[in-house]
């Protein structure tokens, strides 16, 4: 088995199909979303293929150390992930194809008007074995 992670985009992707943005969606189209998600999510966890998923918030900051007795540093001039990362969800398939099959389904999810996104959904493999230190 093998660990991909799926990345939801608010920007920073190609557009979808439907591109109307989630804060100009009904609540009820927001919930058929939502449904869509957990339904799909609980499909995998029957097949063993379902690790975890997050939806994230748009708020955040960009924190990095100052030096000593400095307060750490936030945000600053760039593109950040709060802009960017929608959600998340990672699976544990037998490979590839079976990610991409998965991503596929997932960006089917309904948006705006209850159709189909049809959004670009980002597949990133896991490393398989973490590296050892040698002495």
């Amino acid at each position: 088995m093998a660990k991909y992670l799926l990345l939801k985009h608010y920007r920073g992707a190609p557009a979808p199909v439907n591109d109307a943005p989630m804060d100009q969606w009904s609540p009820e189209e927001i919930s058929a979303h939502l449904q869509y998600m957990n339904d799909f999510a609980a499909r995998l966890e029957k097949t063993g293929e379902f690790v975890s998923s997050q939806a994230l918030a748009p708020e955040g900051a960009w924190v990095r150390y100052d030096g000593e007795g400095r307060p750490p540093v936030t945000d600053g001039p760039f593109a950040e992930t709060k802009d960017l990362i929608a959600g998340w969800m990672i699976i544990d398939v037998d490979g590839y194809e079976r990610a991409v099959e998965l991503a596929g389904e997932l960006s089917a999810a309904p948006g705006a008007g209850g159709k189909p996104i049809h959004e670009w959904l980002e597949v990133r493999p896991f490393y398989g074995e973490q590296p050892t230190i040698t002495e």
